[in-house]
């Protein structure tokens, strides 16, 4: 079938005004067997979003007619949780904050290497390819980890009393890693290494405290009184279960 998307054909739509850019990021994916398509606007960019279905979003936040922060959180409101790659030539980390807090998966900082985007597009990928139809059988083959939250790993779906929650892969990936290691403690380079798998350093680790709040929001009852992910002052953080 000319439409369908095989292992070696997931598409990838690169939203940047730059078309210098857009062309050497549509270069080295197709290299990688990616589909691509592009966008050269933000309002284009959303548009495309909607129709493709692509498998990855690259962003760039600094768009024509309307800033990628936009199109991501709309596509978020709509309950579109395609993974979604920030791209910024802008250092401050607000930025990066911003990006996580609206619901993007990742951020890559310009000038990057195409070996690095490469990279995080594969493994933003590999972390979304599993079904995330939500369905009576998965909530009721759901593992109970704690509370009334449970997962079921084989259809990548939380549930909370019996209902699906809509997490990100990247909350995904962070809850259950959290999760599989009860009353386990880590530090918030730990889980940058462990779960974002990039190693990062420095200012970067705020990344994981913004996943963190995001992910409370969605599971916790109360996210100011959190009874599953709790923090342990000066170490990091842990799944509870009594």
């Amino acid at each position: 079938m000319p439409n369908e998307k095989t292992e070696a054909q997931k598409l990838v739509l690169v939203v940047e005004d730059e078309k210098s850019i857009a062309d050497i990021l549509r270069f080295n994916l197709e290299l990688k067997n990616y589909r691509v398509s592009a966008a050269y606007d933000g309002e284009e960019g959303l548009a495309k979003a909607r129709e493709e279905n692509p498998d990855l979003i690259l962003l760039d936040i600094m768009l024509p007619k309307m800033i990628g922060f936009d199109v991501c959180e709309i596509l978020r409101k709509e309950g579109n949780n395609v993974p979604i790659i920030l791209l910024t030539a802008r250092e401050e980390e607000d930025d990066k904050v911003k990006g996580l807090e609206i619901g993007a998966d990742d951020y890559i900082t310009k000038p990057f290497s195409m070996r690095e985007v490469v990279a995080r597009v594969e493994a933003n990928i590999r972390r979304n390819a599993m079904p995330q139809r939500a369905s009576a059988a998965a909530a009721d083959s759901a593992m109970p980890v704690s509370g009334d939250l449970s997962i079921n790993t084989d259809s990548h779906q939380v549930f909370r009393a019996g209902k699906v929650i809509s997490l990100t892969q990247r909350e995904y990936e962070l809850l259950t890693f959290l999760a599989s290691h009860p009353n386990k403690v880590y530090s918030r380079v730990d889980l940058m290494e462990q779960v974002w798998n990039y190693g990062y350093v420095g200012d970067d680790v705020r990344t994981v405290d913004v996943t963190v709040r995001r992910l409370r929001e969605k599971i916790e009852a109360d996210p100011a009184n959190p009874q599953y992910i709790l923090t342990r002052r000066g170490a990091g953080y842990y799944f509870a279960v009594n």
